[in-house]
């Protein structure tokens, strides 16, 4: 309830002024709550910690794993001193030899080149000897526009062509005339050397054609070409 004052005027004559009482607070009407919103609000909650449990679940998993400590060339019998271990959160998809299998590693033979620092895959190592009983090694070198874009590793069957050279007899052949083959398999491919870009390929023929071979790369007339992969 509001009051009322009288007070002089400029002229004398009493004046009346409201004077304002006590104010009564705003009502606030209570806002509406929405369950599917609290529901939903809770279920996103849960399923935030839960997924930062899982992460750390995964990032607290480690597995115990074999490395390769020192280079190993393709061929080399691998000894406890070539390898380690190492405690890592390793990714499902990735292929590495267990800690535990280490022992039954050591004593096999390395099927590609091995860094320091890399971790072993079950596919980097061979049982079987890369010379089999029955064949040759024959070292070919490449220069850069014979050897292949794609690279060359070991376990690649590849064919060694006999091209005759120019002011042959055999260079005067028809050219439908088959050229001269061999079978070979890649044993090992060397790094392309500092200023002529050679790469050295050791590849594994059988005995018979070994010298063969051997003659074709040391008159200059041999080629390599990359064979089907098999089962294709």
């Amino acid at each position: 309830m509001s009051k009322t004052q009288q007070h002089p005027g400029a002229n004398g004559v009493p004046q009346q002024q409201h004077v304002a009482g006590p104010v009564a607070p705003p009502r606030v009407s209570a806002r509406r709550r929405r369950p599917g919103v609290i529901a939903l609000s809770l279920a996103l909650i849960a399923a935030g910690g839960a997924g930062v449990a899982v992460l750390l679940l995964q990032a607290g998993h480690r597995t115990q794993v074999v490395t390769v400590v020192r280079d190993v060339q393709v061929g080399q019998v691998l000894s406890e001193h070539d390898l380690g271990r190492a405690s890592l959160a390793l990714d499902p998809a990735v292929k590495a030899v267990r800690a535990d299998n280490l022992a039954s590693v050591v004593g096999q033979r390395a099927a590609v080149e091995l860094r320091a620092g890399s971790l072993l895959a079950p596919t980097q190592v061979t049982k079987d000897l890369l010379v089999k009983p029955g064949e040759q090694l024959v070292p070919i070198g490449l220069e850069p526009k014979q050897n292949p874009a794609t690279g060359l590793v070991a376990g690649q069957r590849v064919q060694l062509v006999h091209v005759p050279a120019p002011g042959t007899a055999d260079a005067g052949k028809a050219p439908e005339a088959s050229p001269k083959t061999l079978v070979g398999r890649v044993v090992k491919a060397s790094h392309p050397a500092p200023g002529t870009g050679i790469v050295v390929v050791d590849v594994a023929t059988a005995a018979s054609d070994g010298p063969t071979a051997a003659a074709w790369e040391a008159a200059g007339t041999l080629r390599l070409v990359l064979a089907a992969s098999e089962g294709r």
